[in-house]
């Protein structure tokens, strides 16, 4: 069987290789801006690299012959030229639709994201019915929700590709811990400000709570859905909730609640600033995230998490101040 991944050498990238060339019964060709450099490790070794850009090449040579495709990738900075996260991510993904329909490749799985969904104000979980109009303004929650709507489209226009949406929620791994401080946290939050020792308080947002999952158990339901004959959305998400004791545990330091809005205000002033890379209304959407049921991944892709939600983040805090990373060009320190 031949699986192409598109965004293969990011934090679900990765993963999704590893699980699909475990049993080495899937040949995978991996596709991304910038592939592997000089010498690499299985399981990046027994993969077919093809470099293309999803907003600019053409991409039906490269799908050609593929039993099923996996589109993950996405670009979450630069926040201040929107114009360049969306000629990826949405105008990206209109041209994967359009590549993967041209080539006659008979599967699709597409990751799409818990910030999706509709804000909520409760926290019953959600099953994969619940609204897709994004969780906030923030320019990622925008074009997941217009991926969304052009899957939909896509499902209406070729009801003869088996289309897979997927929804994680927060996707963490040690390998990815240089990359993920560097979205999130940018240039002045250093590797070494998270080591643990030196963190006396951490400030959290009253109400504060999100699910968490190891890309390792992400990737493995990737694959499972590029191979097996299931359609439809599932979510995605580790055993546990994170809110403000289960960070207090983790940083091993003493916590203090303050209003969302102060840290949503601090937030915007930092990033009109560039001090911080990402906005405030990105903090709107995670206070708002639905919690997220996983019944039907359990049940159709006989899915059950490896890891917690605690231990895919605690994979992540302490990769960041040991400058955790891999040799592919997106994850390296």
């Amino acid at each position: 069987m031949k699986v192409v991944v598109i965004g293969a050498s990011g934090n679900l990238g990765t993963a999704t290789i590893r699980a699909l060339t475990a049993d080495g019964a899937a040949m995978v060709v991996g596709v991304a801006r910038r592939g592997p450099r000089g010498p690499h490790t299985s399981p990046h070794a027994s993969v077919e690299w093809r470099e293309a850009d999803v907003s600019t090449a053409n991409l039906e040579p490269v799908l050609e012959g593929a039993d099923a495709v996996v589109h993950l990738a996405w670009k979450f900075q630069p926040t201040h030229r929107p114009e360049e996260t969306w000629a990826t991510n949405a105008v990206g993904t209109r041209r994967v639709l359009d590549a993967v329909a041209r080539a006659g490749v008979p599967a699709l799985v597409c990751v799409s994201s818990v910030a999706a969904y509709s804000p909520v104000d409760h926290d019953d979980p959600v099953d994969e019915t619940w609204e897709t109009d994004g969780a906030s303004s923030a320019a990622y929650c925008r074009e997941k929700a217009y991926v969304e709507r052009a899957l939909d489209a896509f499902a209406g226009d070729h009801p003869e590709v088996r289309l897979v949406r997927v929804r994680p929620a927060f996707v963490f791994q040690r390998s990815a811990a240089s990359e993920q401080r560097r979205i999130f946290g940018g240039p002045l939050l250093r590797p070494s400000f998270v080591d643990r020792r030196r963190i006396p308080m951490v400030p959290v947002p009253a109400g504060l709570r999100f699910q968490a999952v190891h890309a390792g158990d992400v990737g493995r339901a990737l694959a499972a859905a590029a191979t097996t004959d299931v359609t439809g959305a599932f979510n995605l998400a580790a055993p546990g909730v994170i809110g403000r004791d289960e960070l207090g545990e983790l940083l091993e330091a003493r916590t203090v609640e303050i209003p969302p809005n102060l840290v949503r205000h601090g937030l915007d002033t930092a990033w009109h600033a560039r001090l911080a890379p990402v906005p405030g209304s990105l903090l709107d959407a995670v206070m708002q995230l639905p919690l997220m049921s996983t019944a039907r991944a359990e049940l159709e892709l006989d899915w059950r998490p490896r890891h917690t939600a605690m231990e895919a983040l605690e994979a992540v805090i302490s990769g960041i101040p040991e400058k955790a990373g891999s040799d592919l060009p997106p994850l390296r320190p």
